[in-house]
This record gives C-alpha cells, structure tokens and sequence, in this order.
C-alpha cells in the first residue's frame, strides 16, 4: 500500500467515526475509499463494516449520559440488532457481488425521507405511546438486516424507525441508535472475520481512526440544537443516498 493510500484512509477513518456518532452514514466515506485502495466491492463492504464498528462503541461512551433511563430498551433492542445483522450478513455472503449496490441507494433516501417527514408519518401511523412494543424489535430488526447486508448510513435507517416509535428528544434517540448500531458492528466483526474476505491491514489502519472519530463525533452531537441535528442527519442521508444512485 502506497503511503498516500495509507493517508487517504487514516482520514476517511477519522471523519468517518465522527459522522457516525453524529448522524449516521460514515461508512460512504470509507466504502470508496477502500475501493480505490484495490479491494474488490464485497472485500471492500466487509472490511468497511469490521473497521468502522470500534467507533460505533467509542460513541456509546461518548453519549452515555443521554443513555440513562435507557437500560430496559437497551437490553431488548440488543438481541434484535444481533439477529437482525447475522441475517443481513449471511444474505450478503450468499447473493452476488454486485447485488447489493442495486437497492442500497433507495433505503438510505428512504430512511433520510422517513425521517424528514416524521411528524407526518406519525399523524398516519399513531403517536409513539399508542404504538405496540414489537413493532419496534420488527423496525429494529430490519434495520440491522440492512446492517448486515451493506451498513452505511445504518444509523440514518435506525434513528429514522426509532423516531416513529419513542417520544425521546433526537439527542436519547441518537445515543440509543448508538447501543444498536454497536452491536450490529461488532455482530458483523464476528461474522465476517469467520467467512468474509476482510482486508486485516486495512483495519488495522482504519480502527484508531474511527474510534477517535466516534467519540468526537458523540460529544459533538450533544452539542447540536434538535433541530440542527435533525437537518444534518436528513441532508448526510439524501446526499449518501443521491451519490450511491449516481454511482450504481
């Protein structure tokens, strides 16, 4: 590896973990990247997601204080987000290479939309109190199916359901999106270190960067206004979804 793609992903390592903790959607920063390194597109998805999920718990502990009252929902949203992953990791390993690339761009935009438009949703749907607890383990699980499966922009996705079903401030959601998205990363290390075809230097690149980066990135969303933090997830899910459209 030349030393300019050494550079080229110790910054998109960096930047990556921060806008994860933030919004979500880090890892399109890292998946080009990683292409333009060499990897294939499957070599480059696995080891985007085992590089980026130390980050994802970096900004557990960065945004702790907002996970206080939280602990009932954490312990049930984690055995979702685990069988949730494994289900999208093995549907990655099993499909064609090229498979993927085909319908992530419309679920990144639809999860930047559903998001958006949550007020609206909600008139639809019913406010979050009136809503049964299993249909937030069923949103949950489908977000960690795509999780699994492709992974960037997963915290887009997880904020966007999370937001229909819990009447918490942005700021709670964000840090519990964190808990999921923490164990939907590790889930994939596991599963992907047994079967997929991970670049091992390219993590070890990558990994300080990304925990750095989440736990910048957590303190950073503390800061932000609701409605500031709100804007910035919507827009980073648009423009991922829009350059992924592009780029397919």
């Amino acid at each position: 590896m030349e030393i300019h793609e050494v550079l080229l992903l110790l910054a998109a390592g960096l930047f990556a973990g921060t806008v994860n903790a933030v919004a979500g959607g880090g890892a399109l920063l890292l998946y080009p990247a990683l292409l333009s390194v060499g990897l294939t597109p499957v070599a480059a998805n696995v080891t985007n997601s085992v590089a980026i999920s130390p980050g994802y718990v970096a900004s557990i502990f960065g945004a702790r204080r907002d996970l206080k009252g939280q602990r009932a929902r954490v312990r049930a949203s984690i055995p979702t987000a685990v069988a949730g992953t494994v289900a999208g990791s093995v549907l990655l390993l099993v499909t064609p290479a090229s498979a993927f690339e085909a319908v992530v761009p419309y679920l990144v935009i639809g999860a930047a939309l559903l998001l958006a438009f949550q007020g609206q949703v909600r008139k639809l749907v019913g406010h979050p109190a009136s809503l049964p607890t299993w249909l937030g383990h069923v949103l949950v699980g489908l977000a960690t199916v795509y999780g699994g499966y492709f992974g960037a922009a997963l915290g887009v996705i997880t904020i966007a359901v999370l937001s229909l079903v819990l009447d918490e401030t942005i700021g709670r959601i964000t840090a519990l999106k964190n808990v999921i998205t923490a164990a939907s990363g590790l889930t994939t290390v596991v599963v992907f270190a047994l079967f997929g075809p991970v670049d091992w230097l390219a993590v070890l690149l990558l990994t300080p960067m990304t925990v750095i980066g989440g736990f910048a990135g957590s303190k950073l969303a503390r800061v932000l206004k609701p409605a500031v933090l709100r804007v910035v997830i919507v827009a980073f899910g648009l423009t991922a979804g829009v350059y992924l459209l592009i780029r397919g």
